[in-house]
């Protein structure tokens, strides 16, 4: 693939927040932990570094609660079967959980995300749109998930993906496996140290 500008490149880090990641937060609390998601923020950091550096973009997503006026989050039921443990204050806009992570931050975009894919009723597109960004780099949680709805709605908005395949994780090393030959289709696979030479 040839080598995009950095002016139109970002790297979408995906809900790599502190709800799912700090051993304080939602996730840590109940937890809930895989390998290859703690690993992310060690392989990650560097390459935002490296973006930072030459000119590109930093874009987080950020799964969001929205609380009611009582406090308490509307959680959707496939959600609440998922993960009984999520309750108020979890995942919330503005909260220290919501918050990308201390090693990954600051971002130049937040996108606050009600759903797996960051582009579903939010501002994602209008704002890629405006500046100018053509070429997505797409590294987080879930590999099945989050990161995999994304990508696909990105493809459909005729966006260049590529997709970090040491730079996403999952639930289990055969979930993730399985999402990365499924996405091969739509996006550009490539590993951290290979997009980290793009600009050297």
């Amino acid at each position: 693939m040839a080598v995009p500008s950095p002016s139109k490149t970002a790297l979408v880090l995906v809900d790599m927040q502190n709800d799912f990641l700090h051993p304080e937060g939602a996730y840590g609390r109940a937890g809930q932990h895989s390998h290859s998601i703690v690993e992310l923020p060690d392989r990650l950091a560097p390459l935002a570094t490296t973006f930072r550096a030459a000119g590109a973009w930093i874009v987080s997503t950020h799964f969001t609660l929205v609380p009611g006026k009582d406090g308490e989050p509307y959680i959707s039921g496939h959600l609440r079967t998922l993960r009984p443990f999520l309750g108020r204050g979890d995942f919330a806009p503005g909260g220290t959980g919501h918050a990308l992570i201390d090693e990954l931050a600051p971002s130049h975009i937040q996108i606050e995300k009600v759903a797996f894919s960051a582009f579903y009723q939010s501002r994602m597109e209008w704002v890629l749109r405006k500046f100018g960004i053509e070429t997505l780099v797409f590294g987080g949680i879930v590999t099945n998930g989050g990161v995999a709805s994304t990508i696909r709605d990105a493809h459909a908005r005729d966006f260049h993906s590529v997709l970090l395949e040491d730079g996403c994780g999952a639930f289990g090393v055969e979930t993730h496996e399985t999402a990365i030959r499924s996405l091969a289709n739509v996006a550009d696979i490539c590993t951290c140290a290979e997009v980290a030479s793009w600009w050297v």
